[in-house]
């Protein structure tokens, strides 16, 4: 085991991805560690979402907020509008708790062990080991997607995931080493990322090429398995976009739960199999030809999208009315800017 622990970290110390809240593995032999509020943010943004979406979130967010503190004082609809684009905006409420969290009751510093850190808001399990063994170089097993696939090959591991999670954590706790386990953290989800990938896996330059069981075997490229999943449903909703003589649209703030919860959209509709209608204000309302289709994690969704020009006098019975000045499509979540996008066209102010 510790071989095995030794030859990747070799490799990780030539081929580490340079990433804005890492710090070099040189950096951290000479004992320099990484700012866990970077590693965090990190952390959380990178939860279902890609290294590439997120490096110039993480540099707004950094930029805009330096510390937790700066971020546990921010206003929620700031953050939310700094978020829009991301995905999965429950994170982002979450992220404002644990801030607020981490000020209240740790005087403004994260803390060090998995345990405590597990108690803040949106941490879970995996978070709470990244943050511990990249932040602080706590001996704590991470396992991400990466770290599974590197795992079930490694050690030729056919039980399909969900089911196959305890073994494959159980080996890659088994790997873990005591020293350096930050560095050992981020090596093996490199690994996965960039040599040992989904399709066509780099197994002639892997370091662990030798020692892996399904390369031997010949079923590297069909591992992980995973238990088919269902088919996606499509749900339907009604979209109604409203402009003011002015030039001002009608929007609202959505529930703080539920999908896109505390994020700025237009009024309209539940999503489900037949949406009834809704509209929010009096007016001549007309729909567009195209319709907005968007993608969540469990279902497809299908917004039908109706327009209106209303007067300057008209009083909405759901949401307010924002000046043109004062909007901006890229606060919206990428759901409601796809529908602004159909019906900015139609609704152009001259």
């Amino acid at each position: 085991m510790r071989e095995l622990s030794a030859s990747l970290l070799e490799w990780y110390d030539q081929h580490a991805r340079i990433m804005p809240w890492r710090t070099a593995p040189a950096d951290r032999k000479a004992g320099v560690l990484p700012d866990p509020y970077a590693v965090w943010l990190s952390e959380v943004m990178l939860q279902q979402t890609t290294v590439a979406a997120v490096r110039e979130y993480h540099r707004k967010f950094l930029q805009l907020w330096p510390t937790v503190t700066a971020l546990a004082q921010a206003e929620d609809a700031d953050i939310m509008a700094a978020w829009a684009g991301l995905g999965y905006y429950a994170r982002a409420r979450n992220l404002l708790k644990c801030a607020r969290q981490v000020v209240a009751d740790h005087h403004g510093q994260f803390p060090d062990t998995y345990e405590a850190l597990l108690t803040l808001p949106g941490i879970g399990p995996y978070t709470a080991a990244a943050i511990a063994a990249i932040a602080f170089d706590r001996p704590e097993t991470v396992v991400d997607g990466n770290v599974e696939r590197v795992m079930a090959r490694l050690y030729d591991i056919h039980t399909p995931l969900p089911a196959a999670k305890p073994a494959l954590t159980a080996q890659a706790s088994a790997l873990t080493p005591d020293k350096r386990p930050g560095d050992y953290a981020q090596a093996v989800m490199d690994l996965g990322a960039t040599i040992c990938t989904p399709r066509n896996p780099a197994c002639g330059i892997c370091p662990w090429r030798d020692p892996c069981a399904a390369r031997r075997a010949g079923t590297a490229a069909e591992l992980p398995k995973k238990t088919p999943k269902k088919k996606t449903p499509t749900r339907r909703g009604i979209a109604y976009v409203a402009r003011r003589a002015d030039g001002a649209w009608l929007l609202e703030t959505r529930p703080e739960t539920g999908l896109l919860g505390g994020m700025l959209g237009w009024p309209g509709t539940d999503w489900g199999d037949a949406p009834t209608p809704a509209p929010p204000i009096a007016a001549d309302w007309t729909m567009l030809d195209a319709e907005a289709r968007h993608t969540f994690t469990h279902f497809h969704l299908r917004l039908q999208i109706m327009t209106a020009r209303v007067a300057q006098t008209c009083v909405p019975a759901r949401g307010q009315f924002i000046a043109a000045g004062e909007f901006s499509p890229s606060a919206l979540p990428t759901a409601m800017r796809k529908v602004y996008d159909l019906a900015a066209v139609t609704l152009r102010h001259d």
